[in-house]
């Protein structure tokens, strides 16, 4: 239903043109043509009442037109055959005229053009030969014959370029609203495709940190239970009501985003990124963060200023590549996060030493299928016209290394 409420107008389609109704329609109009020239050959006094053979040469004009947009140049070829004769024998002229008039324009209306004229100028001929055999050539008298079938003509010509006229018109709609569904579709497939990465970044992000997080508290109270550390224990489960309020707060935010029509909701940034590095080393890892200008450490370090939709990329991209190195690796990972402006782009590196020493709570890496950390950190660049690579660090080493080159524009991808 559209949006200001009224109910969609759909007109019923028409019923199908099948060769038995195409035969009756013609068959019917081929007798109203015969109904006529009957009426015509009784009442004119242009030419004498036919008689047998008039009558037969009459119905033989008149028969053929039951087939004429089958063949219609077979129609017209047909009926000229029966009405020359009839006109030579000098039969009512105006009875065989209804038929002629729709064999010609079944022509004309048919096309194509060059048949038509091909198709005038044969007829005129014929006519010119019949008339100068029946008697006086009286020159108005052919003008006026003449002028007939090219009006005939004419008239067939114009509806044939009017119904090509408006069929094009309707392929043109029908084409358009071909486009109109299918690009509707595609930002459909889109929306949901970005909805499913807002929903995995945050998510895989919070979950990773609360499993790291409730799994340190586990291995406190089955160390030694006689001597409980209970600030340890308090610590880590501070840890996890903080990250679970961090990810409320996030999944609301994301929320009032994609509710937001005009999109002026909230998008996480670079100078956010400090944040996820802090959040990393809660669970364990031990993270550099270097950009330009950088004055210290995590907390201290300065972002540039790069557009909105290319800061929430990148943000994305170091959560996601984060949590899957306190995921993969566990707690005690060294991760290197690094940024930097070079050639219009804003380049950034995500590199780990590979999976930590595995102690007691130490959460083992996530096996079976493939994720979609990856392949989403991937669309994100993509989605800014940027590129993504991830493996195993260049260098030979033990790791894994994520690097991201994102156009420092709002044109997205080219």
């Amino acid at each position: 239903m559209p949006d200001d409420g009224r109910m969609p107008v759909t007109r019923a389609p028409s019923a199908p043109r099948t060769p038995r109704r195409v035969l009756a329609e013609d068959s019917a109009l081929a007798l109203a043509a015969g109904a006529l020239g009957v009426l015509l050959a009784l009442t004119e006094a242009d030419g004498r009442r036919p008689g047998v053979l008039g009558w037969a040469l009459l119905a033989a004009c008149v028969l053929p037109l039951v087939w004429r947009r089958r063949r219609p140049l077979s129609v017209l070829l047909a009926h000229l055959a029966a009405a020359a004769p009839f006109h030579a024998l000098d039969y009512s002229h105006g009875a065989p005229v209804p038929a002629s008039v729709l064999a010609l324009y079944t022509v004309a209306v048919t096309g194509p053009r060059v048949r038509t004229l091909l198709v005038a100028g044969g007829t005129l001929l014929v006519v010119v030969s019949v008339w100068t055999r029946t008697g006086p050539a009286e020159g108005l008298e052919m003008l006026r014959v003449t002028g007939w079938i090219l009006a005939v003509l004419a008239l067939g010509e114009a509806v044939r370029m009017h119904r090509a006229y408006v069929g094009a018109i309707r392929e043109r709609a029908e084409r358009a609203e071909r486009t109109r569904e299918e690009e509707a579709a595609r930002r459909v497939a889109e929306e949901r495709l970005r909805i499913a990465r807002d929903l995995h970044d945050l998510l895989a992000h919070s979950i990773t940190l609360i499993g790291v997080r409730t799994s340190v508290a586990a291995h406190v109270l089955r160390a030694d239970p006689e001597r409980l550390d209970h600030a340890a224990v308090a610590e880590a489960l501070d840890a996890v009501a903080d990250t679970c309020r961090e990810a409320r707060g996030e999944l609301r935010r994301t929320l009032e985003v994609l509710r937001d029509r005009e999109g002026t909701g909230p998008l996480p940034s670079l100078s956010s990124i400090p944040d996820l590095v802090r959040s990393a080393e809660a669970a364990g890892a031990r993270v550099g963060c270097a950009f330009p200008g950088a004055g210290g450490g995590p907390a201290e370090a300065e972002v540039p200023e790069v557009p909105p939709a290319v800061g929430a990329a990148a943000y994305r991209i170091v959560q996601e590549a984060l949590t899957n190195a306190v995921r993969h690796a566990g707690p005690g990972v060294r991760v290197t996060v690094g940024g930097r402006i070079a050639d219009g782009r804003l380049l950034l590196t995500v590199r780990d030493t590979g999976r930590a020493a595995a102690g007691p709570g130490t959460p083992e890496p996530a096996g079976g299928r493939p994720g979609f950390g990856i392949p989403g950190m991937r669309e994100r660049a993509r989605s800014v016209g940027g590129t993504l690579t991830a493996g195993p660090s260049p260098d030979g080493g033990a790791g894994f290394t994520v690097t991201a080159a994102l156009p420092l524009t709002d044109g997205g991808p080219e």
